[in-house]
């Protein structure tokens, strides 16, 4: 296993939509072995193959124990996702390992039904509400080339912006 460097904003690979799965190989594993790893050390509670220069259709998750402790950790790989149905409306507080020390609120749906192949290339369907499917919906969008960042609009954007700059700057 291997800590992978994370690609931090602006970098191009950000807005890249990336190129679906044709194949789960050893590498695929053990790229997403590494994701999680990298997850992990960092810590975080997703990341995406961008996140880390693969342009894949490929995120892992882990939420980590829910709010009353009771739930264990459990890491999910998801390769070629994609939302069959969602509804609801929710805003969370969102942050991005790609765009450190900026989080904002964002307004997403609050339920989704998920479809992807599994690590072992099994379709299956997930159903997700509250932090989950926020999550879910965060990192796909990495795999359409759109930041949590493009949620933003007004008032919050032009604040921001200073900060986005500074990381141009830095690039």
């Amino acid at each position: 296993m291997a800590i992978l460097p994370i690609i931090k904003y602006p970098k191009e690979i950000l807005r890249k939509t990336a190129e679906p799965i044709s194949e789960i190989s050893e590498e695929i594993v053990t790229l997403a072995t590494n994701m999680a790893e990298t997850m992990y050390d960092a810590p975080g509670i997703g990341l995406a193959a961008p996140q880390v220069g693969v342009s894949k259709r490929l995120f892992v998750i882990d939420l980590g124990k829910d709010e009353n402790e009771e739930k264990k950790s459990e890491l999910l790989t998801f390769i070629n996702p994609q939302i069959i149905e969602s509804r609801g409306k929710m805003k969370y507080e969102e942050g991005c390992l790609s765009i450190p020390e900026i989080r904002e609120y964002v307004e997403r749906p609050s339920w989704v039904k998920v479809k992807a192949l599994s690590i072992s290339g099994q379709e299956f369907e997930l159903e997700a509400e509250g932090l989950l499917a926020i999550c879910i919906q965060h990192e796909l969008d990495h795999l359409n080339g759109v930041l949590f960042i493009d949620y933003l609009k007004g008032l919050k954007k032009k604040l921001i912006a200073k900060k986005l700059m500074a990381f141009e700057n830095i690039k």
